[in-house]
């Protein structure tokens, strides 16, 4: 009888040796983003170039450089558009102050705000209207917070997250409630409304959940893989507040390291040593593009097919600017809204439209 101790040990099986990749759905391109880069497409196809933009249409260098290339022009302030010309608005929103900017240079201007990010702007409106102290949730500086502060501003006090609640001051605690930036952690945004509530127990709450159900479901997947990746790629740019919040969010969870890229090409080797699963997700305005190219930087460094990480089916659509439609019809020209980048619902891409 052989010695057990000179038994030959069977040889690890492949799927314990293979290099896995787990690919969360959904990820990239919202229906906001969507709308947003589409309007810009449009209108150059319809008044052509140069068309200007102010602020970036949405947070990803790729989008706005191709839509530089194809003839759009970006602009920091509306006083930066040449008399008369046509400007489109950011999916971020404006404040009222910047449409009055816009009609005294004689703009054709085409707003491309996101629709649920304009829900945002009327609640702030009707609780002004009514007199209650409003605690927007947001990051100070960021266009879409500057917007919405600037329908009521006598009325909106920022909350930059948990931390900041101590330093909010309201004339009446029973007349408050909290809206939010549409971006943010689901998770920091309901600790810093915790923390509001504590101080403020008669804290109402907005009519409707102002995070957007993109943010929710591109974290919702991270949090359902990150204990399982060895490192988490996010393809997403800096200034994308909702792609940093997803790195966050897969540290948080037990991803054991995450980094915020743009190209594939930025993905250090070094990353990649010692590990063997990797989590790929991309933020709501990053093209399915970037994300292909990272899987093949990836396969071409000895890792599996993607195994995708269902979290939520998406198949929200919103129509494009009353403005741009008018004009598309009146050309003859179709509104519907198809291009390369939609959004990822499954494990390869399910596009929107």
């Amino acid at each position: 009888m052989t010695d057990a101790a000179t038994v030959p040990t069977a040889p690890e099986s492949a799927a314990e040796t293979a290099k896995r990749v787990l690919l969360a759905a959904p990820r990239g391109y919202c229906a906001g983003v969507d709308r947003a880069v589409v309007t810009v497409e449009k209108a150059l196809e319809l008044y052509g170039p140069p068309v200007y933009v102010r602020k970036e249409i949405v947070h990803n260098k790729h989008v706005v450089s191709t839509l530089q290339q194809r003839g759009a022009i970006f602009v920091e302030e509306t006083d930066e558009v040449p008399e008369g010309a046509t400007v489109v608005f950011s999916a971020h929103g404006v404040a009222p102050v910047v449409h009055e900017e816009a009609r005294a240079l004689s703009l054709r201007t085409i707003d491309a705000t996101c629709p649920l990010v304009t829900k945002v702007h009327r609640e702030a409106v009707r609780f002004a209207e009514s007199d209650h102290d409003i605690l927007l949730i947001g990051h100070d500086g960021h266009e879409e917070v500057i917007g919405t502060s600037g329908e009521a501003p006598d009325h909106i006090t920022l909350v930059d997250g948990p931390d900041d609640v101590d330093n909010v001051v309201v004339r009446n605690p029973d007349k408050v409630v909290w809206l939010s930036q549409t971006t943010l952690s689901v998770d920091e945004t309901m600790e810093t409304v915790r923390r509001l509530r504590e101080r403020f127990p008669n804290l109402q709450d907005p009519p409707s959940d102002d995070i957007c159900y993109a943010t929710q479901n591109r974290q919702l997947a991270v949090k359902q893989m990150a204990a399982d990746c060895d490192l988490m790629l996010v393809v997403g740019s800096r200034n994308s507040s909702n792609s940093v919040r997803l790195v966050e969010v897969a540290l948080e969870h037990g991803a054991r390291a995450g980094h915020l890229v743009d190209y594939a090409e930025e993905i250090d080797e070094a990353w990649l040593e010692g590990v063997s699963t990797v989590g790929v997700t991309s933020g709501a305005s990053v093209p399915e593009i970037l994300v292909r190219d990272v899987l093949a930087f990836l396969t071409e460094r000895g890792f599996g097919d993607p195994e995708p990480v269902i979290a939520a089916e998406e198949s929200l659509t919103f129509a494009l600017p009353n403005e741009i439609r008018r004009d598309l019809k009146a050309a003859g020209m179709s509104d519907k809204m198809t291009h390369d980048a939609a959004a990822a619902t499954d494990g390869v891409t399910d596009p929107l439209h």
